[in-house]
């Protein structure tokens, strides 16, 4: 999966992506491969509900995706069973939809189209149906004000493209409409309808014939406010094929059912047994919908109220099996909706009265985090997927065999929000990262003890800060002792926190050993977890043995047995934790605040014996800009470091900690030399400073065996510098011109002997390069591999991290991680040959 054959010096895979999803509703899609899409930042991503793993992210969009959508959806996975390739449309904010395909043989993607015609403004919703195996026709809306109905006429022998063409063009005028559903007419095989919903509170049909022309054909009024969702079972039902439904939901909280009947067919078959529910299920007469030489009488059939909120959408349950040959299918009388009171529903008429009712409740009527955007069905209707304020997924699996039991399940995570920074753990057993989203994760692979081989996964494993501010840089704490890591955001002060005994008993069973995670370890460590403060700004501790008093509590605290309850139920998990546990019980204590900075801290950086921490903030005067040194431990400030006019973007220490790098926005780097005189204080020096580059260095690095390190700059090249023996700093060589602007550098030593290494670049476009670098008297560098575009970032690449660089030289397989303002973590595996 490497990017250029011919530089076929190293091998790219992808190990892991963590990214969250978009938040907003029609995001997610949930195929008939059993596959779900969804948007995440510019990038479409795939994930596999089975091994709650993200298998891929598709670049091509240029603005965030709004929308994604399966054909064939779950819907007509029944249709489905011969197709060896699925399609998938995703549309993004400045209007732009594009066509996928998925060839299920090889589990290869490629990019089919660009919809020629596109909206003025964000696609709101994608909707498709299939018409036969081989012809499908879709829907979308947009903030413009215009429907667009389009038939996709799929390829019939392998290596055949797809035909498009556009039905019609519809105008809506001022009040967009944000939800649509297509469908079939029952007993008038040529005629469909639209049904579409928006910001005026009606649902408004339209009827058109295969070839297009699609009229107005009649409006429903009983919502009172937005219409969020639509949707039109199969008529497919076992005693009606005359007549099918129409769901709707909206912010009014109500959801209604809606009844269309092939009129003269009222009363076929029916006898008394349904006049009789006809009068229990309160049938309320509507207008009638013309098609062509048919009509059909709309009526209200149920209206079921249960949300507390907004309903963001409602679905049918796929078909399902109804004969033992697998040939018959019926529609289930059974729909899911998902609300912002953080509830999903499953809604059933009553066996005998045919009255709608609420059969199964999932989430919790939460009252700290909104709820959600979106439910699905897996396409066997035994699993339920929702997507949520906070970017997640929330996944529920009916596990009960007589009875219906549905249980949460994993479900792949990350952050919402660009991904600022990461961090190696001392030993690469986890990996911090920390984002615009306000938190700090930890993702970590997990040792599926119950398999024979070594098998491992990576998940999410922690939360340990959940914040009120934006958070920008972090810096895990080398060196012996508990794990400790800082954390610096749009704040002044820089937070230290520590490994409470709850995540440490965790990270044992997670990595089948007990080598850095020692019992005499866990013996020292009295802190439980940790609970969040009002504001989401400190988080204080939970003591192993609350009973005694701990010294941080005044005296009247005690008194108070509210005020002692902790929230937090800090618990050892014994496998990957689901979200609603991650939000709330893998939060860490934090230890110490780092008064000092006048503005937002920037950038953090630790030393590789775990003795100093360099921190840095947002700056426009030298005085801001000053570097300050912190001792770990007692925390004390032991130096100010003066050398920039403009913020100090990411410092480093050298290998072996004798010198600090600097790079900042004023386009120059500077050197100190370190030196420790006793056991509290420093003594630093400024070795050197130089203007590097024409614009902003975004990054730097260290080789790991000697004194020459990597600049990366805005003016899209990268230079190699050595400090000299007289203590000048000269330039080796300048890399060739990069693409874009370099925003990430990582230098990993390959061979001590030759002076090889291996340079990350990462760019502003979302790209990664490795180079290879050998320095001897002079430097010589040449591109080991060109990472392909399926495993890059679509957006800047924040930062890059080697795992477990002390052992690079032992290994031909390292481990890199990236993260970028595409929300997205990434972990590859790098094979040198």
């Amino acid at each position: 999966m490497s990017g250029n054959k011919e530089e076929s010096e190293v091998e790219v895979k992808s190990v892991f992506t963590g990214a969250g999803c978009n938040r907003v509703v029609n995001n997610v899609s949930w195929g008939a491969s059993d596959l779900v899409s969804f948007g995440s930042q510019n990038a479409v991503a795939i994930f596999c509900p089975k091994t709650a793993q993200i298998l891929t992210t598709l670049p091509g969009h240029k603005a965030s995706v709004n929308c994604t959508h399966w054909i064939p959806s779950t819907k007509f996975a029944f249709k489905a069973k011969q197709l060896d390739r699925h399609y998938l449309l995703s549309g993004d904010t400045d209007g732009a939809i594009i066509l996928w395909e998925l060839s299920l043989a090889d589990k290869k993607w490629r990019q089919v189209l660009q919809l020629p015609q596109s909206h003025k403004k964000g696609v709101t919703c994608i909707t498709g149906i299939m018409v036969s195996e081989t012809d499908a026709i879709f829907a979308s809306t947009s903030s413009d004000g215009t429907v667009y109905v389009w038939e996709l006429v799929l390829p019939s022998t392998a290596g055949g493209e797809c035909k498009l063409s556009c039905l019609e063009t519809l105008f809506v005028g001022s009040k967009p409409m944000v939800a649509l559903s297509l469908a079939e007419l029952p007993g008038n095989s040529g005629h469909m309808v639209l049904a579409m919903g928006g910001l005026d509170n009606k649902i408004h049909l339209y009827c058109g014939e295969r070839t297009g022309k699609f009229v107005h054909a009649c409006d429903l009024k009983a919502h009172t406010d937005w219409i969020r969702s639509l949707d039109f079972s199969l008529p497919i039902c076992n005693d009606e094929v005359n007549s099918i439904l129409l769901v709707s939901s909206s912010q009014d909280k109500g959801i209604r059912i809606w009844k269309m009947t092939l009129r003269g067919s009222l009363t076929n078959n029916q006898g008394t047994y349904r006049k009789e529910e006809i009068s229990l299920a309160s049938y309320i007469e509507g207008p009638v919908l013309v098609a062509g030489s048919s009509s059909y009488q709309i009526s209200l059939e149920s209206l079921l109220i249960g949300h507390e909120d907004w309903v963001y959408s409602v679905e049918w349950q796929p078909p399902s099996i109804t004969s033992v040959e697998e040939t018959t299918y019926h529609q289930p009388q059974s729909i899911l909706s998902a609300s912002m009171d953080k509830t999903m529903m499953i809604w059933q008429p009553e066996r005998k009265t045919g009255i709608w009712m609420n059969v199964v409740t999932v989430g919790e009527l939460s009252h700290s985090a909104l709820g959600f955007y979106g439910g699905h069905w897996s396409p066997d209707g035994n699993a339920i997927l929702a997507h949520g304020y906070g970017g997640a997924f929330h996944l529920w699996k009916n596990v009960g065999v007589d009875v219906d039991h549905w249980q949460p399940q994993k479900v792949p995570s990350g952050h919402f929000a660009a991904v600022t920074d990461i961090a190696w753990a001392r030993s690469g057993e986890y990996m911090v990262s920390v984002s615009l989203d306000q938190t700090t994760r930890i993702f970590a692979p997990w040792k599926n003890s119950a398999s024979l081989t070594d098998e491992e996964s990576w998940h999410e494993i922690a939360r340990p800060q959940i914040h009120g501010h934006d958070i920008n840089c972090v810096a895990i704490i080398q060196g012996k002792g508990n794990h400790r890591f800082v954390g610096g955001a749009d704040e002044k002060v820089a937070r230290v926190f520590e490994a409470p005994l709850s995540f440490l008993k965790t990270m044992n069973l997670a990595t089948c050993q007990k080598s850095s995670f020692p019992e005499n370890l866990q013996v020292d460590v009295q802190i439980l977890g940790a609970n969040m403060s009002a504001l989401g700004l400190s988080q204080k501790p939970i003591y192993v043995n609350t009973v005694q008093e701990t010294p941080e509590r005044n005296g009247n605290d005690g008194l108070d047995t509210l005020e002692s309850i902790p929230d937090a139920v800090p618990v050892v998990f014994t496998e990957p934790p689901i979200e609603d546990q991650l939000a709330y019980h893998t939060l860490w204590p934090e230890s110490h605040k780092l008064y000092g900075h006048g503005n937002e801290l920037f950038s953090l950086s630790c030393d590789h014996e775990g003795k100093l921490v360099a921190s840095s903030c947002k700056a426009q005067s030298a005085m801001v800009a000053e570097i300050w040194l912190w001792q770990v431990g007692s925390w004390k400030a032991v130096g100010r470091l003066q050398a920039h006019s403009l913020t100090v973007t990411q410092m480093e220490f050298s290998r072996d900690d004798s010198m600090l790098l600097a790079v900042s926005r004023d386009r120059q780097f500077s050197v100190f030399t370190i030196k420790r005189t006793g056991t509290d204080e420093v003594s630093y020096q400024l070795l050197a400073r130089q203007e590097a580059h024409k614009r902003i260095i975004w990054s730097c690095s260290w080789n790991p065996f000697g004194h020459q390190f990597a600049t990366g700059s805005r003016d899209k090249t990268v230079k190699i510098w050595a400090v000299e023996q007289d203590s000048s700093v000269k330039q080796m060589m300048t890399l060739p011109q990069f693409s874009s602007s370099v925003t990430a550098l990582s230098w990993v030593g390959i061979d001590r002997q030759s002076n090889r290494g291996l340079l990350a670049v990462g760019m502003e476009n979302g790209l990664i390069e490795l180079w290879s670098l050998t320095i001897n008297k002079s430097a010589a560098a040449n591109l080991a591999v060109r990472f392909d575009t399926s495993l890059c970032h679509v957006s800047s690449v924040n930062r890059l991290s080697w795992r477990n660089p002390e052992k690079s030289e032992e290994c031909r397989r390292m481990q890199l991680a990236s993260c970028g303002a595409d929300q997205c973590v990434r972990v590859f595996d790098v094979i040198t040959k």
